[in-house]
């Protein structure tokens, strides 16, 4: 039996979205196997008043489908237009609904049907779309998720599909190997080091008839990027509020996803403030992100591990004065809303595969909890809540602090001791000063700032410091020595200080 799908809009703003719509699913040589359109025009003439006839269709659908646009329509004597009352009655029937906004650049939209896109924006599941080819586009891949969600139509993923052009030969074997090292320690992975890669591809499901799949290229490829140009994060900082030129410091980042993840991550952390403060135990003053790292770091594993691989836009990264937005192509799954997003739930990720590995890598610590736990650090940090939304792919924003006042009381969450925490912009070069205490390996002064790619920190902090003869290594005639460490110059201490001494005026 065919599934009914109830199309509801404003009929007369939407004349040729709605035609177009109901012949496509007519005529799909997929589509029209399994579901069939439901418009009230071209229901038969009965002596009903329509009003119940248009909410009897409603509650028989299986599908529910709705047009947002700039117009209301024509409205009952309680001033509600019918394209609500169906709304509102899907909701009440549990109806499966899907949202599908108009862009009106150039149209104001009635305040009524504002408000019925701001009701519908955090309750389901909704894509944008500009002309009838892109309705039509995002309405089908929309019903084919509906199949292959009920098992009725089996196409393979992008995560589970056979990279075409790629071969074994493409991965990389020390990356698998670094991997095995990690995952042992985070998750207690069961192969080790050195087997044989066609068996830790295979337990990964990245090897599907002895040919590797896309996810596995992404994880453990040599150049990702030669298979999936569109692959990469591309971050930009603004000084302002906006996005303007000219742009601060822009970069595109590339290679695997661990690197991706690590990189975009430190490229964040390296622009933000720290805050500063004295804890009781310890007589180093702990540094501290004005954005908590772990709420960066889950919003960009998010991006990159739940992305539309399939489509040519990229992961973004803006950084601006007052927020922080990272935005990935795609949206959310069918089963999820903005509104969900915001309680515990399942999760439904878009590349299983490619998710699986970046949990046992410790990128990614529960799943399905990862929006929350956005959520809940931004709380304990004293930040703004982050808003998710559909607009443009999905987006969260995260908001940096205000910093009228200068200090502020914040609680560790190691110690559970309040402590002033006082904001201050340190060069990165400077915040490794600030950490370095005695004689420290590079892995520890990496874990006191909270950076994983080690190539990044070696350019960007631990070989300028050096070269300006800040900090100096303890076995300079070895600088490859396993037992290497760091230690602050005459010059360095004396920075040191002025540091500390600034800090306390």
């Amino acid at each position: 039996m065919k599934q009914k799908v109830f199309l509801s809009s404003v009929q007369k703003e939407f004349v040729q979205e709605r035609e177009a719509v109901y012949r496509h699913l007519l005529s799909d040589p997929v589509l029209h196997l399994f579901f069939e359109p439901i418009l009230f025009e071209k229901l038969p003439a009965n002596g009903k008043q329509a009003q119940a006839v248009y909410l009897k269709e409603v509650t028989q659908a299986d599908v529910y489908l709705i047009l947002i646009g700039s117009e209301y329509g024509f409205e009952t004597a309680e001033g509600i237009s019918p394209t609500e009352l169906e709304y509102n009655l899907a909701q009440k029937e549990a109806i499966f609904s899907l949202g599908f906004i108009k862009n009106n650049t150039h149209t104001e939209r009635h305040p009524k049907e504002t408000a019925l896109f701001q009701k519908i924006q955090n309750s389901l599941s909704y894509k944008r779309f500009s002309t009838i080819e892109e309705l039509i586009r995002e309405v089908t891949k929309a019903l084919v998720s509906v199949l292959q969600q009920k098992g009725l139509l089996l196409l393979e993923s992008f995560d589970s599909s056979i990279a075409k052009k790629a071969s074994l030969a493409a991965i990389d074997s020390d990356k698998v190997n670094h991997f095995i090292n990690i995952a042992q320690h985070k998750r207690g992975f069961p192969l080790r080091e050195g087997t044989a890669l066609p068996k830790v591809l295979s337990h990964l499901n990245f090897l599907f008839q002895e040919q590797v799949t896309n996810s596995a290229v992404l994880a453990f490829g040599k150049n990702p990027q030669q298979f999936f140009p569109s692959a990469v994060v591309k971050c930009a900082h603004f000084h302002g509020t906006f996005v303007a030129k000219p742009i601060p410091d822009h970069r595109v980042i590339k290679g695997d996803v661990f690197t991706q993840v690590d990189e975009a991550i430190d490229f964040i952390l390296s622009k933000i403030a720290v805050t500063v403060g004295v804890r009781v135990q310890s007589n180093q003053a702990p540094l501290h992100y004005e954005i908590p790292r772990p709420v960066i770091a889950e919003a960009i594993v998010n991006a990159i591990a739940h992305r539309d691989y399939h489509s040519n836009g990229s992961v973004q990264l803006m950084l601006f004065a007052d927020r922080v937005a990272i935005t990935n192509p795609g949206g959310l799954p069918m089963e999820l809303t903005l509104d969900k997003l915001r309680q515990d739930h399942a999760s439904y990720p878009k590349n299983p595969h490619l998710a699986e590995t970046l949990y046992q890598a410790g990128y990614i610590e529960r799943f399905g909890t990862g929006t929350g736990e956005i959520i809940r650090l931004c709380k304990v940090a004293g930040l703004k809540e982050p808003i998710f939304n559909l607009e443009e792919g999905f987006s969260v924003t995260i908001f940096r602090p205000v910093t009228d006042q200068v200090t502020d009381q914040v609680t560790d969450q190691v110690t559970d001791q309040v402590t002033e925490q006082v904001y201050i912009n340190l060069t990165v070069i400077e915040r490794v000063i600030w950490v370095l205490e005695g004689e420290m390996s590079r892995d520890e002064i990496q874990a006191a700032l909270e950076l994983k790619h080690r190539q990044s920190f070696r350019d960007a902090y631990l070989n300028p410091a050096i070269e300006e003869g800040l900090v100096e290594m303890t076995i300079p005639n070895k600088p490859t020595s396993s037992k290497q460490s760091y230690r602050l110059t005459k010059k360095g201490l004396k920075r040191k200080k002025e540091l500390k001494e600034g800090k306390n005026k």
